[in-house]
């Protein structure tokens, strides 16, 4: 995706999606209705990489040696959506990006309405 040893890296649950161009049909078939392209309130697209996921917080558990140092690596609860995915998306809450002259979109996991997983289709 990113030239030289370049690496996107999301935070939290963010997802990185690469926009659909035509956006009245999505690859399964689904239709979407006119007055949604026209307003843009929906949009879909392939999802490129996925963040971590949703921050656990961690509870301070005492330890019985107080000089041993405490390293807690943060924990997340992982996400729904995969690379790969066809993800329909809440148009308003995405953020447009330019990398390498291509454009992308962040979105927020919570906004993602509906997710088309490949092996769903082949069914």
């Amino acid at each position: 995706m990113l030239k030289g040893d370049k690496e996107i890296i999301l935070v939290g649950d963010r997802v990185l999606i690469d926009p659909d161009t035509d956006h009245s049909k999505t690859p399964s078939g689904l239709y979407l209705p006119p007055g949604v392209k026209e307003k843009e309130i929906v949009q879909g697209g392939f999802i490129v990489k996925v963040g971590p996921g949703f921050p656990i917080p961690t509870l301070d558990e005492s330890s019985d040696e107080p000089w041993a140092q405490e390293h807690h690596e943060p924990q997340y609860m992982p996400l729904q959506a995969e690379e790969g995915d066809y993800a329909i998306f809440l148009r308003k809450h995405a953020i447009e990006l330019e990398l390498e002259g291509k454009k992308y979109i962040i979105v927020p996991h919570s906004y993602i309405l509906v997710l088309i997983r490949e092996d769903f289709l082949d069914e």
